[in-house]
C-alpha cells in the first residue's frame, strides 16, 4: 500500500489549522514507528529500547485531501524507574490538552498491562475521542490477544502493524472520521448532565424551576414557549449537575419550518450531550407515538432514561400509581428497565426522589464488571437456558468482555453473529441487568465473530 504523504503543495496555513492527533501509550509499543508510517518520515527515532522518545515530535500528513497534524509523545511508564518520567508525563498531558483526538497505541503481542490500564483510565476521563490502536498484530500472539484489549474500556481495538504497514490505510480512514469536525477539547467536566425532554406543554419548564429552586425559565400554558435549551448548573446533595430544559420534541412529520424545527434540533443535541434523560409524560394526556419517538431517540443514543409522570396532583385517582405504571410498562416494553417516577411540579411531590434516582442512574452507567465474573454469569445463563437453533446452528459464546461504559457495552465473541436471535440477545441482556444492576441505563450488546484459535479459548 502507499503510505500517506504530507503534500508539498499544502499551504502552511491549512496545515497549521489542521486538527491535531496525539499518539500516546507506554514505552516500546510502536508509537514512533506509527508516527513515521503516518508521516512518511523518519523524524522519530525508532529503537527497541524503551523510552527512546523523550520530547514531543510534531509532523503532518495528507490523506484523501485532508491534512492532519500528529504529535508523537514519550512513553508513559513508571516514574520511579525512569528519571525522565515526570517530564514525559507533563509533555503528554500538554499534548492531550492541545489534541482534538487521540491514538492510544498498545502492544497486541504483549497484551494489556497495568500501565495500559492506567493510561486507559486517564483517557476515559478526557473529552477527546480515542481510537485504540493494537500494534504488532502481524504475530500470532498479537492476534490471540486482540480480544483482551477490549477490557481496556476505550472501544474496539484497531489491528495494525506499523513496521509492515498492515491496516494503515483503514486506520487513516478511521482517523479522518474521528477528527472530522472534532472540537477543541475542553477541560474535563465531571458534572452529571441531565436533559429534560418531552412533548410540548407537559410541564418541563415547571419541573426545571422546582429542581433549581427558582424561576429560570418561562412557564406558560402555550405549547412551545421554550425555544432554546438553557444550561443551568446546580448542586444536589453534594453532586454537581447541569440541567438542560429543552423545547418540546414533536414527530418529524409534525415539525414546522423555522423556529420550531430549530428548537427540535437543539433538543436532540441536548439529549446527545446528556448522561441521563428525563422523559416527562403528562398524566392528563394519553401515551402517544410522540412519547415513544422521544424514548427511542434517547435509547438509540445510549442514554440513561427515567420516565417522569408529571402533574400527578391532577390525577383523578391518586392511588392508581400501580395501574398507571403498568400501563406505561406495557407501552414501553422495549425499555422495561427504565424506572418510573411520579412527580408534581406544583406541589414538589416526588422531585427529591427523582433527583436521587438521577444520581443512581448516572453512577450505574459508569459501572465496570470484572471479566471473569461476566463470563461466569453468561455461561451459567446459557447452561440454564440454551439458545435456539437458527439455520441449523447453535450459538456458542466463546468469550465476553466489557468494552466501554456510559453506556455499559459488552462484546460477545461468538461462533456466528448471524444466528444471534433478538429474543436470546434480550435474554442475555436481562440476565446481565439482573445480576449487575444496570437500572435506568441503556446496555449495549455487540456480537463479533472470531475463530477459536484467534481467541485462545476452546471452540
Amino acid at each position: 500500500m502507499t503510505s500517506p504523504d504530507l503534500s508539498p503543495d499544502a499551504p502552511a496555513a491549512d496545515i497549521a489549522n489542521a486538527p491535531l492527533l496525539a499518539i500516546v501509550g507506554r514505552p516500546n509499543v510502536g508509537k514512533s514507528a506509527l508516527f513515521n508510517r503516518l508521516t512518511s518520515a523518519n523524524r522519530a527515532l525508532v529503537e527497541d529500547l524503551p523510552g527512546t522518545t523523550r520530547d514531543r515530535i510534531y509532523g503532518a500528513f495528507d490523506w484523501n485531501g485532508k491534512q492532519v497534524r500528529v504529535v508523537d509523545t514519550g512513553g508513559l511508564g513508571d516514574d520511579e524507574e525512569d528519571p525522565f518520567g515526570p517530564a514525559i508525563r507533563k509533555g503528554v498531558e500538554q499534548a492531550l490538552t492541545e489534541a482534538a483526538a487521540v491514538l492510544f497505541v498498545v502492544d497486541a503481542a504483549a497484551g494489556p498491562t497495568s500501565a495500559d490500564y492506567d493510561i486507559a483510565e486517564r483517557l476515559r476521563r478526557a473529552n477527546q475521542p480515542v481510537l485504540l490502536v493494537a500494534n504488532k498484530t502481524d504475530t500470532s500472539a498479537g492476534q490471540r490477544n486482540l480480544v483482551e484489549l477490549y477490557a481496556l474500556g476505550v472501544g474496539e481495538p484497531f489491528a495494525v502493524s506499523a513496521i509492515h504497514g498492515k491496516g494503515i490505510g483503514d486506520l487513516m480512514d478511521a482517523i479522518l472520521d474521528m477528527v472530522a469536525g472534532a472540537p477543541i477539547p475542553e477541560a474535563e467536566d465531571p458534572r452529571i448532565r441531565v436533559a429534560i425532554v418531552g412533548r410540548p406543554n407537559v410541564g418541563k419548564s415547571s419541573l426545571t424551576n422546582v429542581i433549581l429552586g427558582e424561576d429560570r425559565v418561562v412557564v406558560s400554558d402555550v405549547p412551545g414557549t421554550t425555544r432554546d435549551p438553557i444550561d443551568s448548573p446546580f448542586e444536589f446533595e453534594g453532586h454537581s449537575m447541569i440541567l438542560v430544559d429543552t423545547a418540546g420534541i414533536r414527530r418529524k412529520g409534525k415539525i414546522e419550518r423555522g423556529v420550531e424545527r430549530h428548537s427540535v434540533q437543539r433538543a436532540e443535541q441536548a439529549v446527545d450531550r446528556a448522561d441521563v434523560v428525563l422523559l416527562v409524560i403528562d398524566q392528563t394526556e394519553p401515551l402517544t407515538a410522540q412519547d415513544t419517538h422521544i424514548a427511542g431517540y434517547a435509547l438509540e443514543h445510549g442514554k440513561g432514561i427515567i420516565l417522569v409522570v408529571n402533574k400527578w396532583d391532577l390525577a383523578e385517582d391518586r392511588s392508581g400509581r400501580q395501574e398507571f405504571a403498568a400501563q406505561i410498562d406495557s407501552h414501553y416494553q422495549f425499555m422495561a428497565w427504565a424506572p418510573i417516577q411520579f412527580t408534581s411540579a406544583l406541589t414538589n411531590e416526588g422531585v427529591r426522589d427523582l433527583m436521587e434516582l438521577v444520581v443512581h442512574v448516572a453512577s450505574v452507567r459508569s459501572t465496570r464488571v470484572p471479566t471473569s465474573e461476566l463470563n461466569r454469569i453468561v455461561h451459567r445463563a446459557m447452561t440454564e437456558h440454551g439458545p435456539p437453533t437458527v439455520k441449523n446452528q447453535k450459538l456458542k459464546v466463546l468469550y465476553v468482555t466489557q468494552a466501554a461504559v456510559s453506556p455499559p457495552t459488552f462484546v460477545f465473541f461468538v461462533n456466528n453473529p448471524a444466528i444471534v436471535h433478538f429474543s436470546y440477545e434480550r435474554f442475555l441482556e436481562n440476565r446481565i441487568r439482573a445480576v449487575f444492576g444496570f437500572e435506568g441505563t441503556t446496555v449495549r450488546l455487540v456480537f463479533r465473530g472470531r475463530q477459536a484459535h484467534e481467541l485462545g479459548v476452546p471452540a
